[in-house]
């Protein structure tokens, strides 16, 4: 097999090949096959160890996942379980409080959404981020404004490109207010929120995504 010593082969291929079989369904632990082998030759290839890996399935035992780099998935993820299923927590040491923890969860909802916030101090327009442009639907923008202060009568009079919103006081003070502004994402298919089926294999769209415990 290239990449291994072969007694006898009169030479060496230290290349890296991709592997060939048949799939396995069950779940075995890897092996790692020269862990302290004995009398391996100098003039021997280096053997190859996983350093990267691509498989279909991933079943994870407990204690779970630990690392110190990041774990990145290009696509969705769908997981069962009590604390996975639909609420995606966190849980932190808590920054403030020695002895206690923090736990959040993500913010959950019907569609693909992005958001830009922030506050808008003597001005009378929203400029939204440049790539906003690309990424959403200006058909499904909107704005969320908590004036801060005073009373302004804050109105929304117009988005312009989708990319600057326009804001006027009705009753002619200076804005001073906070901003929340969600919009759809329309790269991608619209997310089918209901359908009938018993599993994430049912699901009518397009579901090229990475499962666990379906």
């Amino acid at each position: 097999m290239a990449g291994e010593y072969v007694p006898g082969s009169g030479g060496k291929d230290c290349n890296d090949y991709a592997s060939w079989g048949q799939k396995s369904e069950n779940y075995y632990y890897i092996f790692k096959g020269n862990a302290k082998e004995e009398g391996y030759p100098e003039d021997a290839c280096t053997p190859w160890i996983h350093g990267t890996a691509q498989i279909d399935g991933l079943k994870i035992n407990s204690p779970g996942i630990t690392g110190t780099g990041d774990i990145t998935i290009s696509g969705e993820v769908s997981a069962g379980g009590i604390t996975l299923t639909s609420r995606k927590p966190f849980d932190i040491p808590h920054p403030t409080k020695k002895g206690y923890r923090l736990r959040h969860v993500c913010l959950e909802g019907p569609e693909s959404g992005v958001y830009h916030r922030g506050r808008l101090t003597g001005q009378t327009f929203i400029e939204l981020p440049e790539y906003w442009k690309g990424l959403v639907d200006p058909e499904t923008i909107t704005v969320t404004l908590t004036q801060i202060g005073s009373s302004q009568d804050l109105i929304i009079e117009r988005i312009e490109w989708g990319t600057k919103i326009i804001i006027k006081s009705g009753n002619g003070t200076g804005i001073d207010c906070f901003y929340l502004v969600h919009a759809e994402r329309k790269d991608g298919e619209k997310l089918i929120v209901e359908y009938e089926g018993t599993t994430i294999d049912d699901y009518p769209g397009d579901n090229s995504i990475y499962s666990i415990n379906k």
